[in-house]
């Protein structure tokens, strides 16, 4: 029986990826252009934008007189926009930013008329189970997923919600390509009847691709090819929403109600994890800032600085595209990224200030801005020598209360030694404000040159070995053959560990103690400052080291008692349990053909993760250290990744290229690299608790 085939036009807009965002624009410009010839002169009867209005925006700032058309064609529902502001990798976006997003992007898309949304999403690197729920809150029913699904049908309910998988990808360029009719009905039959195995009496097939424009003479081409395959199907044009329409039946039939990452279909391109590691912690610094900022403008009711805060909320939403804060563009696109996240702090951190001022902040008042309790220890700024407290620095610089006051000059008798204190903080309520105090308790801080530890957690090192609570810490290096995309493991490589070479007590007060642990491998010597306050159930790891070799993964490794069978990391805020088999080993299971991704047992986490089974406990929180690995009773967590190409078509784990094979030198990590996290012992109960100390919402 002829199956009916509702095609659809589309084009994939990456803002930025192998070339820079102007260059992407000025092609933007080309291609909607044509876009909106054909549909003014109804020579093609839909298109869908991307499921986002970030590209839009970037079209009518340089077409402004092209607005009015834009409007008609979206009420006429000729053209769909929305709901996402930007397509985000939604492993590297927390909640709040995923929430910005539609809020954003339904805004605009409500405001040039439309009104329909499907949660379009082909493209990110697999699927976070919590955005559906997310959606749901938008009044989004409906999905269009792909990368992740292994073999699923076409249509299938995605923890409950109407989700179409697209079979063969997004990326059906075929009209485009300079062959003949016949060709071109020999390639799309292929398609099809692949399609047709996961599909019923309907197929949908994308007409589009990355960056590509509408084939001006597509209605012929479809007529001519539609005659060849008048025996299988008819393909006509139609929008998304016409699909669901017809297939409002199917979806019962099969149920996933879990993440969606299994790369046995398709590429899920795990490596971007951790790619440019430089990017993700800038990543996580601005999202604690804009939330940091935005809970301060609330709480004080500010509404002056919404808009304000909305457009720095933009800049990072572009960050956060996945082809940017994935780290696997130009070194051009991702210098751009770095000069919008010092922006995003800038004015982060300058609301912060005014309000401050404007609230009479003395420099020993707290205000606690989180939903929790708190208690620890705090650092705070004064211009001004203060006894009683810990000093723990001193550098020149301006008062921010002068730098943030408008009828001010900072001249040179203002330049000043600004000193870092710490104080005491017992029991904050939220919202609570009350002057620091020093230090009000016994300290339970220990430390000696082998050792660190309190009343609740302790460092030894022992035959020149660091044990974390009687769990081996270890760095240990492997070369990467991979690119931005994907870890290229050799086969044979059963990585070098590091030795301890020397350490040194590098601070010692009532209130924080910080020992340096230096270690040395084959080329570099990597100090690893550990900190450990009074009272705290975790310790800080800090490394700031200069990388100077290229091709390598370094990983800061755990080895626990027992084989590692499941982890819960933070996805979208919370925690979630993934499974994995500790005997599976990526270097002996490298595909031997093309068009094969290896499986791994590496895994993205955002804000940190937690192993909490029969005899292994484990916390770590983290600043942008945003991937994992398991291998038997060992936890490996890179920070650092040195590759040097976007695309490498020689990557011993995927054998095929993912994007263009251009070189970035920058990829390689060369030079100054920092690496932040803490570890602890606990459950869930745990984690939040060190989450509320590292990511707390407190200004000093």
């Amino acid at each position: 029986m002829r199956k009916q085939v509702i095609a659809y036009l589309h084009t994939h807009w990456d803002r930025e990826w192998y070339r820079e965002f102007e260059v992407f624009r000025m092609r933007l410009l080309r291609v909607f252009d044509n876009v909106l010839e054909m549909l003014s002169k109804n020579r093609i009867p839909c298109f869908y934008f991307d499921g986002q209005v970030s590209a839009l925006e970037d079209y009518l700032e340089m077409r402004p007189e092209n607005e009015d058309l834009i409007y008609s064609l979206i009420r006429h529902k000729k053209l769909f926009i929305g709901p996402f502001y930007c397509l985000v990798d939604e492993f590297l976006t927390d909640k709040t930013c995923f929430e910005k997003n539609l809020e954003i992007g339904i805004h605009t898309a409500r405001r040039f008329g439309c009104n329909e949304f499907i949660g379009y999403l082909p493209d990110t690197f697999g699927h976070s189970k919590n955005v559906v729920d997310i959606l749901r809150d938008f009044g989004i029913d409906k999905c269009i997923v792909w990368r992740g699904c292994g073999d699923f049908p076409a249509e299938f309910s995605w923890c409950g919600m109407d989700t179409v998988n697209l079979v063969r990808g997004y990326f059906h360029d075929t009209f485009s390509l300079k062959e003949t009719i016949e060709t071109k009905a020999e390639i799309l039959k292929k398609n099809l009847d692949l399609i047709s195995e996961k599909s019923k009496d309907c197929i949908l097939l994308p007409i589009g691709a990355d960056h590509l424009g509408v084939e001006t003479d597509i209605n012929e081409q479809i007529d001519a090819v539609n005659d060849i395959l008048k025996n299988d199907y008819f393909i006509r044009l139609g929008s998304p929403f016409d699909y669901f329409k017809r297939v409002e039946n199917n979806f019962k039939e099969f149920e996933w109600n879990d993440e969606l990452r299994d790369n046995s279909k398709t590429f899920i391109l795990q490596g971007c994890y951790s790619s440019r590691l430089d990017l993700k912690r800038e990543n996580v610094e601005c999202i604690y800032l804009l939330d940091l900022a935005s809970r301060f403008v609330k709480q004080q009711k500010e509404i002056k600085y919404n808009h304000l805060l909305e457009y720095a909320y933009k800049m990072l939403l572009q960050n956060q595209a996945h082809d940017s804060i994935c780290g696997c563009s130009t070194d051009d696109v991702h210098h751009e990224n770095f000069i919008k996240y010092k922006k995003i702090k800038q004015i982060a951190n300058t609301i912060i200030d005014e309000l401050k001022l404007k609230n009479n902040f003395e420099e020993k008042k707290i205000l606690n801005l989180s939903d929790r309790n708190f208690s620890g220890i705090v650092e705070f700024e004064s211009s001004k020598p203060i006894a009683g407290y810990d000093k723990i620095s001193a550098q020149k610089g301006f008062d921010k209360f002068l730098l943030t006051d408008t009828q001010r000059i900072p001249v040179t008798e203002d330049y000043t030694n600004i000193y870092t204190y710490l104080a005491e903080v017992k029991n904050l309520q939220p919202d609570e404000i009350e002057y620091l105090m020093p230090e009000i308790s016994h300290s339970d801080l220990k430390i000696t040159e082998n050792s660190i530890e309190n009343s609740n957690i302790n460092l030894r090192l022992e035959n020149k070995q660091v044990y974390v609570n009687g769990i081996r810490v270890s760095l240990i290096d492997f070369a990467d053959l991979g690119d931005s995309y994907n870890n290229g493991p050799k086969a044979d490589d059963s990585g070098t560990i590091f030795k301890v070479l020397r350490t040194k007590i590098v601070l010692k007060t009532p209130s924080r103690v910080s020992l340096r642990i230096d270690f040395e491998g084959n080329w570099d010597v990597i100090p690893v400052t550990v900190t450990l306050d009074k009272n705290s159930t975790f310790l800080k790891f800090y490394i700031e080291w200069v990388n100077t070799q290229k091709n390598h993964l370094l990983n800061i490794m755990f080895h626990l008692k027992n084989p590692i069978r499941e982890v819960f990391s933070e996805d979208m805020n919370q925690l979630i349990k993934r499974n994995f088999d500790p005997e599976y080993d990526i270097r002996k299971n490298l595909p031997d053909k093309r068009g094969i991704e290896a499986k791994t047992n590496t895994a993205p986490m955002q804000r940190g993760l937690l192993i909490d089974e029969e005899g292994n406990n484990l916390g770590l929180v983290t600043k942008g250290l945003t991937q994992y690995e398991i291998y038997k009773n060992n936890l490996l967590i890179p920070i650092i990744r040195a590759t040097g190409v976007i695309s490498n078509p020689l990557n011993p784990a995927r054998s095929t290229p993912a994007g263009p094979p251009i070189e970035v030198n920058n990829l390689q990590q060369i030079g100054s690299n920092i690496a932040e996290f803490y570890v602890f012992f606990g459950n869930h109960n745990a984690f939040d608790d060190v989450i509320n100390q590292v990511y707390n919402y407190i200004i000093v």
